[in-house]
């Protein structure tokens, strides 16, 4: 699976962005501290014939800062960056923090969407001020302190990978350590120990903070395509209103429980029948 790694530039800002695969393009809307290095899901993506064009989003990775200002903005970087392909309609995948610029961009530009994928997404009011989440993240997951943070986390996981996994894990589900780890896949800790290397937060968990602000009912109401909402009842990180929110507004939208072990849908027993249901919602809505 090549990944090819561009640089868009417009107006004096700059997008980063990574092509795989050719085909039925899909944009993906990656979640907090990620990256256009995004690999949750492409695999199947990929081999079932589809092209996956990531945008490194606003504030992350080699993405100017300045287009996070507000969610309309952001989007219509990501808008001019598929003109820039040559790509006139794209299923969109959003995933976890990724989900509010997904909702945006399918409600703004109805006519270059053919499906949304939420994934775990955020899809209305989240972390608060008040929050110890919120606190935290506002001290560890800004500059400069982020890219120390993120170093010694990708440091002790490549030393001590299952010692890492069993620690992280709690943050990710509502289960029990002993509960989750009857439900995670043989691969699963090493998909955590290359999550926790790609990652960086730069500017752009901030900015993902700020933005979800701008997102309302009126926003999923006006989504006009298919809408696949997909959750785990065990997820800490994201709970499971979101997915309800979001099915309740959204008109052409249906429900889709992952038998998981908690946030990262992708992984665990169960992964492949995630990614059959993508594939088949996919299809069906091409």
């Amino acid at each position: 699976m090549e990944r090819k790694i561009g640089i868009f530039e417009m107006d004096g800002m700059t997008i980063e962005y990574s092509l795989i695969g050719e085909g039925k393009p899909i944009l993906v809307m990656h979640g907090g501290h990620s990256n256009c290095h995004e690999e949750f899901g492409y695999q199947s993506l990929y081999e079932n014939g589809f092209s996956i064009i990531t945008p490194t989003r606003a504030g992350y990775g080699r993405t100017s800062k300045e287009i996070g200002a507000e969610l309309k903005l952001a989007c219509y970087y990501y808008m001019k960056l598929l003109d820039e392909l040559k790509v006139e309609k794209v299923h969109v995948l959003a995933m976890s923090a990724g989900g509010p610029s997904g909702i945006y961009f399918a409600a703004k530009y109805p006519d270059r969407v053919e499906s949304l994928i939420l994934q775990s997404a955020v899809t209305k009011e989240w972390l608060i001020p008040k929050d110890i989440e919120y606190k935290v993240g506002n001290i560890m997951f800004r500059p400069p302190v982020e890219k120390a943070a993120w170093k010694l986390i990708s440091a002790l996981n490549n030393r001590f990978p299952q010692w890492i996994f069993k620690k992280m894990i709690s943050s990710f589900t509502t289960l029990s350590v002993d509960q989750a780890m009857l439900k995670i896949n043989e691969g699963d800790i090493e998909e955590m120990r290359k999550m926790n290397n790609r990652q960086r937060s730069g500017r752009g968990f901030l900015i993902d903070l700020k933005n979800i602000d701008e997102i309302s009912i009126r926003h999923l109401g006006m989504i006009s395509c298919p809408v696949l909402i997909m959750y785990c009842q065990h997820d800490r990180l994201v709970p499971n209103e979101h997915a309800y929110h979001a099915q309740e507004h959204i008109p052409l939208s249906e429900l889709y429980e992952a038998d998981a072990w908690g946030h990262l849908i992708w992984l665990g027993k169960e992964a492949d029948t995630v990614s059959r249901k993508v594939i088949s919602f996919l299809q069906r809505s091409s």
